[in-house]
């Protein structure tokens, strides 16, 4: 965990020192069909985790779920929030919000289904993270989940806090 979390400052320091790289614009919905330009999640001045997930990812809900036990803390403690983007077509879309009712997430979960985001911001699979700072630049990019990753994230909130 020290050499990931050491990766971690590595690459918080190195964003810092080059150029910002920040959310291409793309179009996504919201659970009611609203149209919603990405970009927008990175001005509201928080530390926000965008993570891309799908109904039929099995990592994808296991990060979620494990992400949700510290959600509550990390809200109050770092001034942070998640936005849970599916990549699920329209087709299995539709299973979304009774997936995250049952889940219990408390995320906003927004829509992908034409894959305009996935596309203009290379992801080529889920799950997929992105974590912006509170000026909306992007400063940690993960794929994958493993059991832990989300202490991992905590410790890279706490560096933006100190930063922001």
């Amino acid at each position: 965990m020290k050499k990931t979390f050491l990766l971690l400052a590595l690459i918080f320091t190195a964003s810092s020192i080059f150029a910002q790289k920040t959310l291409p614009s793309a179009n996504i919905k919201t659970l009611e069909g609203q149209s919603l330009n990405v970009q927008e999640l990175g001005k509201t001045g928080k530390i926000t985790v965008i993570s891309f997930w799908a109904t039929w990812c099995s990592p994808c809900k296991k990060e979620l779920d494990a992400i949700m036990d510290y959600y509550e803390d990390w809200q109050k403690d770092y001034d942070m929030e998640l936005v849970a983007i599916s990549v699920d077509d329209a087709r299995s879309a539709a299973k979304v919000p009774a997936m995250v009712k049952e889940k219990g997430w408390k995320y906003r979960v927004l829509l992908d289904p034409s894959k305009e985001l996935q596309t203009v911001a290379n992801i080529q699979s889920v799950p997929y993270t992105f974590v912006l700072d509170q000026k909306g630049n992007i400063v940690f990019e993960h794929t994958g989940y493993t059991p832990g990753d989300e202490l991992e994230l905590e410790e890279l909130f706490k560096e933006l806090k100190k930063k922001g």
